[in-house]
């Protein structure tokens, strides 16, 4: 005849540690420093996926700010688009508003628009801030980018930058936003 084992009971190992829970997740909490001390000169823009509904929402709100500086936005766009939008951006804003020119004189009271396939940039050229425009290769995977525009306005001017960033998916403007702070400017 068969003898029967006995039952398998497990056994705590009083020699081990009991296994460790799970550590709660810390979360880094978000500092925020103060507003720049000084006045914006400049209002740098970024947007992407959803951006178009933003930009009018964005334009139609704040004309008493495009009269005392100027607006540059960049919008991921691809050519012709963009001239539709700068033509929607005016309209909205009741200001002048266009696809920048190389070379054009950036001046208070008007929008200026990154044409769609280029980067733009703000230099100084004289006593004058002129739009840059750049063909290079794409940047954080688009062309336009925000990040060359914000990190251009930094050059000119420092922390009189404000940059806003108002829609999207990626990482594009995030570093521009980092350098604009970093230099004394508000995002």
């Amino acid at each position: 005849a068969a003898v029967a084992s006995p039952p398998i009971v497990p056994t705590l190992d009083r020699t081990q540690p009991p296994p460790a829970k799970p550590a709660p997740a810390v979360q880094t909490p978000i500092v925020r420093r103060p507003f720049s001390l000084t006045a914006p000169r400049v209002l740098v823009v970024g947007s992407s996926t959803g951006g178009p509904q933003a930009l009018m929402s964005l334009v139609t709100e704040i004309g008493p700010v495009i009269d005392r500086v100027p607006v540059l936005i960049t919008q991921h766009m691809p050519p012709t688009f963009t001239t539709i939008l700068a033509e929607h951006l005016a309209r909205s804003s009741r200001r002048p508003a266009g696809e920048a020119v190389d070379g054009e004189i950036v001046k208070p009271g008007r929008i200026y628009l990154a044409p769609g396939g280029r980067h733009m940039k703000v230099a100084r050229h004289g006593t004058d801030t002129v739009i840059a425009l750049d063909d290079g290769p794409p940047v954080n995977f688009c062309k336009p980018a925000v990040d060359p525009l914000f990190t251009s306005a930094i050059d000119v001017w420092h922390g009189g930058t404000l940059a806003v960033i108002l829609t999207g998916m990626g990482s594009d403007g995030m570093r521009g936003g980092k350098d604009i702070v970093a230099a004394g400017g508000s995002v």
